[in-house]
This record gives structure tokens, sequence and C-alpha cells, in this order.
């Protein structure tokens, strides 16, 4: 005898949870330029550096500033 299952199409998938506060707008523009975020392990604790599709490697809140100087800290 052959056993088939049945999967209830009833459930619904578990609720996503929250997202807390704002993604980070350095990051976010890192990632707009077409870079990727590398995260460097500092003393201080983890940082991310964005490298850039030419091939230069910035801390992604200096490119951050460097692109938006009429931007406050």
């Amino acid at each position: 005898s052959r056993f088939v299952g049945s999967v209830s199409c009833d459930s619904e998938p578990a609720p996503r949870p929250p997202r807390i506060g704002m993604p980070n707008p350095a990051a976010v523009y890192c990632e707009q330029q077409g870079g990727t975020l590398m995260p460097v392990q500092t003393p201080q604790g983890v940082r991310s550096d964005c490298k850039l599709p030419n091939g230069e490697i910035i801390d992604e809140w200096t490119l951050w500033r460097r692109e938006h100087p009429d931007t406050k800290k």
C-alpha cells in the first residue's frame, strides 16, 4: 500500500519579527553605489568598510560624509 501524506494549506506562515529602527544610511548608500559591505574587527568593536566597484575600500561612514557634506552627524 502507498502512503500519501497531506499538508494543510490552512495555516499561515509565522509572522516576521518587527524591524527595529531605521536601516543604517551609510550601509544603504554603499550598496546603492554598487559597493559591498565588509565587516572589520577593531579594538573598539566591529565597523564596516565599503568596497566600491572601482576597487576603492573606504569606511562606510567616511564615504557617506564625503558624498553628503551637508549632512550633520
